[in-house]
């Protein structure tokens, strides 16, 4: 009889204890359950959120349209020798800067002198027939009597063969000439040369497809970029008010390098894609746009006079539609629906919504709700490209990633 009782006490003895135990560790717990962050106690005051502010603005922005681009050149010429001959003397120098007319490099010019010396020579003779000819159509004139009229015209034609060949001898004296004048290369335009194709000692000819050198002009030079066909109308629209502004900036978009006009809007919209070429000149001084350079272009449309303006982070997106966080007197939360007429990379213009002088929220909204209590606090300088958080709300991160309760 004893036997059979001895497991069913054995069996609440070890209910009781685990019981007790579940009971001690539920006790345990339950405090720390109720003050995790995010699940405030009943009661409990709402957490002050920390956030950066801002100040809506009214002021004058100009609206930029940007595209992308390459620089060209208005005028490339490929030095080349209009005769065929040695080349003597090169008087150039790759990557040298030159004004039209400078001196290049000249090509033996001695066949060029001898043949002139023989069209020269030739003249001379031809004209000392025709003076022998002058004197016998003048005797024969003179012998009406004893000269036929046959014996006169034929003398007469034979001075006419004479004046014509001195022509013909002039005309082949300035031909020679012409070609020497070729054997000094000048240069046809200002700008930079580039590499060097031939050097002193070889032989040059009219022919040659590759040319000596290549002279690039660079100053003023042009920037050939393409913008939505959208834009063409407020584009031609700016145009007709004046002159366009145009900038060049570097591949990233940080740094301006150079400031022109538009120069040509072209006369046919791209199908394929979608987009208008258009043409820019630049001073280029000093030279930071080379032929062939890809650039970012931004051409100024127009200045909008007098627009609202925040931070661009100011902006926020929700299922219905964009909205700011705006700051009450009692330091709470409102927010509230806007317009947003353009926004760029740090600002956006607002047709609808905030009023000049407003307090706003610029950054730290992801913790808010409508009516939060806030706390106003500086940024923290953080590294270029990057956005600064405020502290409270960088301290609160990182004590949650470390597990210990927020102060």
């Amino acid at each position: 009889m004893t036997i059979r009782w001895k497991p069913v006490v054995t069996g609440v003895i070890l209910a009781g204890l685990v019981g007790g135990v579940g009971y001690a560790v539920q006790q345990k717990l339950a405090p720390q359950a109720a003050t995790q962050p995010g699940r405030p106690p009943a009661g409990a005051r709402s957490n002050v959120v920390a956030v950066q502010a801002g100040t809506v603005a009214r002021e004058d922005v100009p609206i930029w349209f940007d595209g992308i681009g390459t620089v060209q050149a208005f005028n490339s010429v490929t030095v080349r020798a209009r005769v065929d001959g040695e080349l003597q003397r090169v008087s150039l120098q790759e990557g040298q800067l030159v004004k039209a007319g400078d001196l290049l490099a000249t090509i033996d010019s001695r066949p060029l002198q001898a043949q002139l010396a023989q069209a020269e020579a030739k003249k001379a003779q031809d004209e000392a027939q025709l003076a022998n000819a002058r004197r016998d159509l003048e005797r024969n004139m003179n012998l009406k009597e004893f000269a036929s009229r046959q014996t006169v015209d034929t003398q007469r034609a034979l001075v006419a063969q004479y004046e014509a060949q001195i022509r013909a001898d002039e005309a082949a004296i300035e031909a020679v000439r012409v070609q020497l004048n070729y054997t000094t290369i000048t240069a046809p335009i200002s700008g930079r040369i580039g590499l060097r194709n031939v050097d002193q000692g070889n032989v040059v000819r009219a022919s040659d497809q590759s040319g000596i050198a290549t002279i690039t002009q660079i100053q003023p030079i042009a920037v050939l970029f393409t913008l939505p066909e959208k834009q063409l109308q407020a584009v031609l629209a700016a145009q007709a008010q004046g002159a366009v502004t145009v900038e060049a900036q570097d591949r990233e978009g940080r740094r301006i390098l150079d400031t022109g006009s538009l120069a040509v809007v072209d006369n046919l919209i791209d199908s394929g894609t979608g987009t208008i070429r258009l043409k820019a000149q630049m001073p280029n001084d000093p030279q930071k746009l080379w032929p062939g350079q890809f650039v970012n272009v931004r051409l100024l449309s127009t200045v909008r006079r007098g627009a609202t303006t925040v931070p661009a982070t100011v902006v926020q997106r929700g299922p219905q539609g964009t909205y700011a966080y705006v700051i009450k007197d009692d330091q709470t939360v409102e927010q509230r629906p806007i317009k947003v007429a353009r926004q760029e990379e740090t600002k956006a213009i607002i047709d609808e919504g905030l009023t000049p002088g407003e307090r706003v929220v610029v950054d730290g909204q992801y913790r808010l709700q409508p009516g939060s209590k806030i706390r106003i606090v500086e940024p923290i300088a953080s590294a270029p490209g990057t956005t600064p958080a405020p502290q409270e709300e960088r301290r609160h991160d990182r004590q949650q990633r470390e597990g210990r309760q927020p102060s």
